[in-house]
């Protein structure tokens, strides 16, 4: 596969980057599972959205620049490239606000996308339940219909955990049970909810390194109006469906993220390639995750053309999903095998500088084949629905 721009992609490019080396922070942020931390990546997300650049492919009447894939893909090679900070709003961005566009009325997408956009609502998900983990046809959280003198509102009751940003966040979508007599994928419905509203209580978990980038979501007798909700009552699976597509797909993790992830991988290599080469697996890891990272980049241009000419995202977002998070797994063990011992250093101790953003990584990679449905639900799926074979 050969790549090639056109002169405005390329005009398109040198926009970012000039405007990236200008306005990226010279100062590492601190991590947004941090409240101080989160409050500063709501304002990169502001000033993201000064320059149009929080929502790239979103419309430019709802703060977008109606760019397509392959601008979006420019936009995060340069992203990237800049060191830019991580997007504390991506629930929002890259996976609702899609959806949004495809399910939600006019008054729904003038309501919620500007202000996401602009990082004023930051987005949490409520997916899983204690007993509803990758397997989102078991969710029992109900939330049933009502009438009454302040109108037609649903009332939940139950229990959402493992929802990502959940602890600082202003809003949640999720599903909700509105048939209590319906089982499985029947019955469900997508609701997007304040997280301060009456009857909500929200406690926080801690990650792999003592921050709290998840929370469990308790809801009880907690008043949504009805305008909350997204598509059809009873349809909220085929919603988030198309939300789930957007996740393991190709908007969730970009290409560039793990190329910039391998190229760091292979500077680490060379400068302790002495150490490093006195176990020959390692120089072949860091290849590997070097042309598996750029092989996954021509995949997803591949796909990305596919979809500016018309085409869809089906059940083959699934192997996307299960490649780049064990790309990510192999890439960070890799790393954490050159360091050694001095892996291992907690951030705050004075020779972790370098050690400190592998560690990071390697413990957040642990989720990756875990979050967006774990990959034993991925090769189920692409068992039967791509290779057509019986159900075990």
């Amino acid at each position: 596969m050969r790549l090639e721009y056109t002169e405005r992609q390329k005009k398109f490019r040198a926009e970012v980057r000039e405007w990236m080396t200008a306005n990226v922070p010279k100062q590492a942020l601190s991590s947004f599972d941090t409240q101080e931390g989160f409050e500063q990546h709501r304002a990169w997300e502001a000033k993201l959205h000064e320059g149009r650049w929080s929502a790239v492919t979103w419309p430019k009447e709802l703060g977008g620049r109606s760019c397509d894939l392959i601008d979006w893909l420019i936009f995060e090679e340069e992203y990237w490239r800049a060191g830019a900070p991580l997007r504390v709003n991506q629930n929002g961005v890259f996976l609702l606000a899609p959806t949004l566009m495809e399910y939600g009325t006019d008054e729904q997408k003038a309501r919620f996308l500007p202000r996401m956009a602009a990082g004023a609502d930051i987005w949490a998900q409520g997916w899983s339940e204690p007993g509803a983990g990758s397997d989102m046809a078991a969710i029992r959280t109900k939330a049933i219909l009502t009438s009454d003198s302040q109108g037609d509102h649903y009332v939940i009751n139950g229990q959402k955990t493992w929802s990502t940003r959940a602890v600082y966040a202003d809003w949640c979508f999720g599903l909700f049970r509105t048939d209590p007599d319906s089982s499985r994928h029947h019955g469900l419905t997508f609701i997007l909810l304040p997280l301060n509203l009456p009857g909500i209580s929200i406690r926080p978990i801690k990650q792999l390194n003592g921050l709290p980038g998840f929370a469990e979501i308790f809801f009880d007798n907690v008043r949504v109006p009805v305008a909350n909700r997204l598509g059809a009552e009873g349809q909220g699976w085929n919603v988030a469906m198309a939300t789930a597509g957007f996740e393991r797909g190709l908007m969730l993790r970009s290409p560039a993220r793990f190329q910039k992830t391998a190229q760091n991988l292979v500077a680490l290599y060379q400068r302790h390639r002495e150490h490093a080469d006195r176990d020959p697996s390692i120089r072949d890891a860091v290849l590997k995750s070097w042309m598996d990272a750029e092989a996954y980049a021509l995949s997803t241009y591949q796909t990305a053309s596919r979809l500016v000419r018309g085409g869809h995202i089906g059940p083959e977002a699934s192997t996307n999903k299960i490649f780049w998070s064990e790309l990510d797994l192999l890439m960070h063990e890799t790393a954490m095998r050159i360091l050694g011992a001095r892996g291992e250093l907690m951030p705050e101790a004075p020779e972790a500088a370098e050690s400190a953003p592998w560690l990071d990584g390697f413990l957040f990679a642990q989720a990756g084949p875990i979050y967006a449905g774990s990959n034993e639900i991925q090769r189920n799926i692409i068992a039967e629905r791509m290779l057509g074979l019986p159900r075990a």
